[in-house]
């Protein structure tokens, strides 16, 4: 797959909460995840496809509801992948919040090799 074909892939399963599916198809094995900080629930990096999967479900394990979800279109140059993603959820022991970030990804050989958030 081109950059552009998996930016747009990828927006179009963040739309519709489909981020476990995201990861499968389009990341690769040794991808990363980088946080803005480290939290008590979530390290600042994350490294390999089994430990994203992990976090992504700890994540929407830790969600009583999701109002909605919000994604802007891509903005693609060369081997990176950005975009906005607006949730309305509700957090266990938390309430109801809205999560606003910029996502950044980089591809090589066709899959993703890192996820960057910042908010």
């Amino acid at each position: 797959m081109t950059t552009q074909e998996i930016a747009q892939q990828l927006v179009a399963y963040c739309a519709k909460g489909e981020f476990e599916k995201a990861q499968t198809e389009l990341y690769a094995a040794d991808a990363v995840s980088i946080e803005p900080y480290a939290t008590p629930d979530f390290a600042k990096e994350t490294k390999g496809l089994p430990e994203l999967q992990r976090k992504i479900k700890a994540f929407l394990d830790g969600l009583d509801a999701v109002h909605s979800i919000k994604v802007s279109e891509p903005l693609v140059v060369a081997n990176a992948i950005s975009f906005t993603i607006d949730m309305d959820v509700d957090m266990k022991g938390q309430g109801r919040m809205n999560m606003a970030e910029i996502c950044v990804y980089e591809v090589r050989d066709g899959k993703v090799i890192s996820e960057q958030f910042f908010f």
